[in-house]
This record gives structure tokens, C-alpha cells and sequence, in this order.
């Protein structure tokens, strides 16, 4: 039975393989892994997925000369490196080593091709945000009437965002904006995580900011391709403020800039733009003022016009008053002139008629009131006790008292009578009560 060896058998299908296959194919393949050593030559790992299977995969290399001026060339014409997950359309060699196996050499790279697969993966990321419902959600949100409390997601170390901050504090109108950052990574493959998670750290705060802005700055085009994931866009999609993105590039829009409520092209753009709604804030504050204004000089107006014409009724008011109280008070006046003189000439006519009484009748006057003093004395005399004794009445006293105001006698008693002429002592021997009738 024949048999090879290893070495021969492996050089039996390299020469079978070069005599039967053209010299080169173009290949469409991802690539899965990609480094470059030290002389400069690049290395990959080819692969083809169904799904998230793989279903072929192969080595491949392009010798240093040839990949200087391939992916600058590359670069060049698709604003992006050659890095893992990209689909490319490679031509390439067969080669089938006695040592080292089977691998393709690839000699060139359709960058077009790479375009290609690049927009459609963009416009297939775009449809799955429209079909999950979110692609319009931040930018229906409503710009606050002025944004003063603004986080920014940036490197710390980023020009761009020092021209941002610049060009906010020296801003010719005096506004004031509180900036704060939230540091991040805005390149490489570490970029999108460090985004998505400064995201999370200011929507943790979210009351204490009126806008969100994302800025990047200058740089390669190669560093954006984070702006172009789906987990990034969603993010900013369904955050709730608004989002204004400031990434610093020329070219075509990311997804991120048109999930984004408000894109620019620069950071300092969007600083000019948030000055800008500070002046509209600013605008429509003067004319407000001017409106109030207007409105209180017209109302001014309108006050003093009328208080004018309430004067004026005030004082035909009070003329009128003045003059019917005058010609009433002149009523009274006469009134009272007339009444006063009326009875002044009754008094005076009472006093006249009192005069001539006294002037005729002064000694008739006298006599009457003689004899009715006469009569008191007469009365006087009657009622006088010693004449009522001389009557033959008596008058008896209790212990010096009227009887009349005694209303009980008790044994003892001291009892005194008076007659005309003597008086009678004696005493109670029983004691008796005496009914008053009085």
C-alpha cells in the first residue's frame, strides 16, 4: 500500500491546488479578528455567519507593503479602519502552506463594496428604531423655554469640549450656564460603553438638567462608527430631555445625530446654539416687558381719563350740594330769625302783661298770701299738743316712746301718761302683745 508523508501530502495539495484554482477570487467575508506585528504585517481571521453561527472560517494575510497602501488607501475612501465586525470584499490568493496550512493572501479590498454594507447596516438599524417606536421619541421632546442646567458627555481632555465651555462663559450677553461633565471615552472599541454608561449617570439626575449634549471634538472619521450602534442611538432615542449632539465631523449624519433631538456639527455650534435660545428667552422676555408696558400706560391712561372725568363729576357734585345746602341753610337761617323774633315779642308781651300785674295788684297780692298764713297758723295752733289737751285728751308714752310705735308690752314696762294738767306714771304687771293697726 502507498503512503506519504505528512510534508509530501500537504505538498501534493498545494500543488493541485495551484494548478486547479484561478489565481485569485473575490471573497466576501467579516472580519473576526485583525492584528498587525511589529514588521508590519497584518493579520486576520476570516469568517461566515448565519445568524450568530459561524459557518466557514480561514485565515488570511496581507504582507506589510501592501497594507501601508491598502488601508490608508481604505481609510481614505470609507472614513474607517479595517477592525473585527466589519464585512468586506477581499481579492485574495489561495495559498496552502506545508507548514503553516491553508490561508488567503489578499492582494486588494473593494472600499466600495464596504460603503455599501455599511449603509445597509445603518438603514437596518434605523428600521429596527422605527420599528420598535423610538426613533422620533427625543426629538418630539420639547426644548425648555431657556436651558441654563446642561450635562455634557465628553473627554475631559477633549479641545472640543474646552471650546464648548469657552464659548458658553464668554458669551457677549452676560448669561450665566451651569455645565457640568460627565467624563467619557468618545473613541476606540471602549467609546459606546462609556457613553451608554455617563448616560445612565445623569438620568439618575435627570430633574437637575434641562438638556443633555453629546460632543466629541475633532478627530478621524475611524473613532465615530460607536455613533452608528444600535444600543447608543436607542439610548438617546428614549432619553428624556433633550439630547443635542456636537460629534465634530463632515461627513454623512450618525444615527445618533438623527435620533437626537438637535445636531450640529461642532461643539462650538451647539454652545452658539444654546446661546441662541437664551437670546430668543431673552427676546421674548422684552417684548413681554414691552407688552406690560403698553399696557400699563395705556391703562394709565385710561385711570387718569377717567379719574379726570370723576373730578370733574365730583366737583359739579359738590357745587350743587354746596349751593342746595347754602340755600337751605339760609332757609333756616330766616326760620330761625323769624321763630327768635316771634318769641321775643311773646316774652316780651308775657313780661309786659306780668309787669302790669305787679304794678296793679301788688297789695291785693299781699293780703292773699297774709291770710293763707293766717289759716297754716290757725291749723298750727289746733293741732298743737297742749291745745289737743286742753280738749281733755291724753297722751301716753311707753319707756318715752309713742305707744304707736310700740308693738309688744313686757312685764315692767314703764308707762307715762300726760293729761292737761298732771302726769301719770305707772307700770305693766303681764305682758301683752299690742296689735298696731297701722
Amino acid at each position: 500500500m502507498e503512503h506519504f508523508s505528512l510534508f509530501e501530502l500537504n505538498r501534493i495539495i498545494g500543488e493541485v491546488l495551484s494548478k486547479n484554482l484561478e489565481p485569485s477570487y473575490w471573497v466576501i467575508a467579516e472580519i473576526g479578528e485583525i492584528r498587525q506585528n511589529q514588521n508590519g504585517h497584518c493579520y486576520l481571521e476570516l469568517v461566515e455567519k448565519e445568524g450568530n453561527q459561524i459557518k466557514a472560517k480561514s485565515r488570511a494575510t496581507i504582507w506589510s507593503y501592501t497594507y501601508r497602501n491598502l488601508s490608508g488607501w481604505f481609510e481614505t475612501i470609507t472614513g474607517q479602519s479595517l477592525k473585527p465586525g466589519m464585512k468586506i470584499l477581499c481579492n485574495a490568493t489561495v495559498q496552502f502552506h506545508e507548514v503553516y496550512g491553508f490561508s488567503l493572501n489578499i492582494k486588494d479590498i473593494d472600499a466600495q463594496y464596504t460603503l455599501g454594507e455599511r449603509a445597509k447596516r445603518k438603514q437596518e438599524i434605523i428600521a429596527q428604531l422605527i420599528e420598535d417606536g423610538i426613533f422620533n421619541l427625543n426629538r418630539e421632546l420639547s426644548l425648555p423655554i431657556i436651558s441654563q442646567n446642561i450635562a455634557v458627555i465628553s473627554s475631559e481632555s477633549a479641545a472640543g469640549f474646552g471650546d464648548f465651555a469657552n464659548q458658553l462663559s464668554g458669551n457677549g450677553f452676560g448669561y450665566h450656564f451651569n455645565i457640568e461633565l460627565f467624563n467619557s471615552t468618545m473613541q476606540g472599541d471602549k467609546a459606546e460603553a462609556s457613553i451608554i454608561a455617563s448616560m445612565l449617570r445623569v438620568f439618575e439626575r435627570i430633574d437637575d438638567f434641562d438638556l443633555l449634549v453629546i460632543i466629541r471634538g475633532g478627530g478621524a472619521s475611524v473613532d465615530l462608527d460607536c455613533f452608528d450602534s444600535y444600543e447608543m442611538s436607542s439610548h438617546i432615542a428614549q432619553f428624556p430631555i433633550p439630547v443635542i449632539t456636537g460629534i465634530g465631523h463632515e461627513r454623512d449624519e450618525t444615527i445618533a445625530d438623527l435620533v437626537a433631538h438637535t445636531k450640529m456639527k461642532t461643539p462650538t455650534a451647539v454652545a452658539e446654539f444654546i446661546i441662541s435660545g437664551a437670546q430668543y428667552f431673552e427676546l421674548l422676555l422684552n417684548e413681554q416687558f414691552a407688552k406690560i408696558t403698553n399696557k400699563l400706560e395705556e391703562s394709565i391712561e385710561e385711570e387718569l381719563l377717567e379719574l379726570d372725568q370723576f373730578c370733574n363729576r365730583f366737583q359739579r357734585n359738590v357745587q350743587r350740594l354746596l349751593y342746595e345746602q347754602n340755600l337751605k341753610l339760609n332757609g333756616v337761617k330766616h326760620h330761625l330769625l323769624f321763630s327768635q323774633q316771634n318769641m321775643l315779642k311773646f316774652h316780651e308781651q308775657h313780661l309786659d302783661g306780668f309787669s302790669a300785674k305787679l304794678t296793679k295788684n301788688p297789695f291785693k297780692i299781699i293780703n292773699h298770701e297774709y291770710e293763707s298764713l293766717l289759716h297754716i297758723q290757725k291749723e298750727i295752733e289746733i293741732i298743737d299738743p297742749k291745745n289737743v289737751l286742753k280738749r281733755g285728751y291724753t297722751l301716753t308714752l311707753i319707756d318715752g316712746v309713742n305707744i304707736n310705735k310700740i308693738n309688744e308690752l313686757k312685764k315692767g314696762t314703764k308707762i307715762t301718761t300726760i293729761t292737761k294738767n298732771m302726769e301719770l306714771e305707772s307700770a305693766f304687771v303681764t305682758s301683752k302683745k299690742i296689735k298696731n293697726d297701722d
